[in-house]
């Protein structure tokens, strides 16, 4: 017959199962948790800004009530976030229509440059500008209420959707308030609902795990820095009107792997059709973005922000791929920082290792 389990055995397991199904309910409530989420991250990045208002004394007596602090610097947040709006909006606004425009004699001018090469090869390749035009003109002149039905339908079809993500912009600020106004007395409770026997451990992992997201921190911020005034300055060389704007966000939005650089390269295509009248623009292009992934991909990222992290090279286009099929575009987006964590867990779980008996025996 099997043993009875003792009272600390029955404990163990009973606040075991507990936790189980509270890790398990936060999982079905996924969806809803994502603002709450979003709000922490951002709150973790901006509580030292925070904090170092709060410990600023004004008018030698004036101690700065964390409130005040909290609203300047969500303001200021709120201010970069708009300033990077109104960086890329104009460009867009400017470029779209200009492009729309020029899109039908560059398609024109590409049918009267590869037509006779391919009819040279043997390749029937007949349609003439005029009707790549209108066939173009007439795509893009469609009437406004064709445009408004598709809006609608689109509308009526994802309707919960834009809902559910309006919700999440809005609530966002509103969470982001309260958790950096709590933020040092949530992480009291917190550090309070880890059993005793465990507080040492899991608070020596925590500061470990914060030095190093400090680390990826300063060292993504350095990455952006430097490949904003490279491709703003590339681009400046190359004679592009829209240098600073375009170089600005590619830069910028580096920290969202593959989005940044791939807008970034769209928004410069977009200028060199437009200002270019050969293929001199889009060669800069490839070129000038072609080297910045490369200066990205094989030199910033694994030394800047890989090796303040303690991850090799090799690790960081791993952890990519893998965060990047098993969850996606946000998998993607926390890949790095969540490897820090992990390899934090696992330098304590292989010290634990090599002093088992397990080992040792």
């Amino acid at each position: 017959m099997p043993l009875p389990l003792s009272v600390e055995q029955k404990q163990t397991l009973f606040w075991v199962a507990v936790w189980s199904a509270f890790f398990f309910l936060l999982w079905l409530l996924g969806p809803v948790l994502t603002p709450f989420l979003a709000a922490a991250i951002i709150a973790y990045a901006l509580n030292p800004a925070v904090d170092k208002l709060c410990r600023m004394r004004l008018l030698r007596r004036w101690k700065m009530p964390r409130s005040v602090a909290v609203s300047i610097v969500i303001t200021l947040f709120g201010a970069a976030m708009l300033a990077l709006m109104l960086i890329v909006v104009p460009v867009l606004q400017k470029e779209i229509p200009l492009l729309q425009a020029a899109i039908p004699a560059a398609l024109a001018k590409l049918n009267d440059t590869l037509g006779p090469r391919l009819q040279h090869l043997g390749v029937e390749f007949t349609l003439d500008g005029a009707t790549i035009k209108a066939l173009v003109a007439e795509k893009m002149a469609e009437s406004g209420d064709q445009i408004w039905a598709a809006v609608l339908n689109s509308v009526r079809a994802g309707g919960s959707a834009v809902l559910g993500w309006l919700a999440t912009v809005t609530l966002i600020p509103v969470v982001l308030f309260y958790l950096l106004l709590d933020w040092h007395q949530l992480l009291a409770r917190i550090a309070g609902a880890v059993p005793r026997r465990y507080i040492g451990a899991t608070m020596d992992m925590a500061r470990e795990s914060d030095a190093l997201l400090a680390q990826y921190l300063r060292g993504q911020l350095m990455v952006m820095l430097v490949l904003s005034v490279y491709y703003s300055s590339a681009l400046a060389v190359a004679g592009f009107d829209v240098a600073l704007p375009v170089g600005i966000l590619s830069g910028v939005l580096v920290f969202i792997p593959y989005l940044g650089f791939g807008l970034g390269l769209l928004l410069a295509l977009m200028a060199a059709v437009l200002q270019f009248s050969d293929w001199s623009g889009l060669v800069a292009v490839a070129v000038i973005y072609g080297v910045g992934q490369v200066i990205e991909g094989f030199i910033l990222t694994p030394r800047l922000v890989g090796e303040r992290i303690g991850l090799d090279p090799l690790a960081v286009i791993f952890a990519l791929l893998a965060f990047g099929q098993l969850f996606g575009f946000v998998g993607v987006l926390l890949a790095l920082p969540a490897s820090a964590l992990l390899m934090v867990g696992f330098r304590h779980l292989r010290r634990h290792y090599l002093r088992s008996s397990f080992y040792n025996a």
